[in-house]
């Protein structure tokens, strides 16, 4: 099941369990995870692209490790909302990710990066540290927004 409505994904998960946040770009895949309870989440391991089939299995490696329920993805929308090359290349990835049996969650992520970026700006990292950083804290952030809306509904 793949959807953008948070209540369809609340739905498919009634006893929750842990997320995992993708941020998905054209070199890497940034993940975050997040507690069973849906509180708070943080950056996890950097998936380096290469062909879908390594990249997935790399992915369900992460995924039956920690245990993961269910997956949210970030969704690159254009600023008025609708979408680009690189949104259809995301929901595109998420339909390959879709035989892996878990609900999924596309998520807005216009501002994600340039929120991430901003802080790590104002806490005074290297660009060459903001460069190792940025995904995996942008799926952080992509996550959070996700878990904060999940518990609200």
């Amino acid at each position: 099941m793949i959807t953008t409505a948070p209540a369809d994904f609340r739905a498919a998960l009634p006893a929750g369990g842990r997320l995992i946040g993708l941020d998905v770009g054209t070199k890497t895949i940034g993940t975050a995870l997040c507690d069973a309870g849906w509180s708070f989440a943080s950056p996890a391991s950097l998936i380096r692209r290469s062909k879908f089939t390594r990249d997935k299995a790399a992915l369900a490696e992460l995924i039956a490790k920690q245990q993961v329920k269910g997956l949210v993805i970030g969704l690159p929308l254009n600023l008025d909302g609708t979408d680009s090359p690189r949104t259809q290349s995301t929901r595109a990835f998420a339909r390959n990710c879709d035989d892996m049996g878990f609900p999924i969650l596309l998520w807005d992520e216009r501002w994600s990066t340039v929120a991430v970026e901003r802080t790590l700006i104002e806490q005074d990292f290297s660009r060459a540290r903001r460069a190792e950083m940025i995904d995996n804290m942008a799926a952080a952030h992509i996550l959070q927004a996700a878990i904060d809306a999940l518990v609200n509904v």
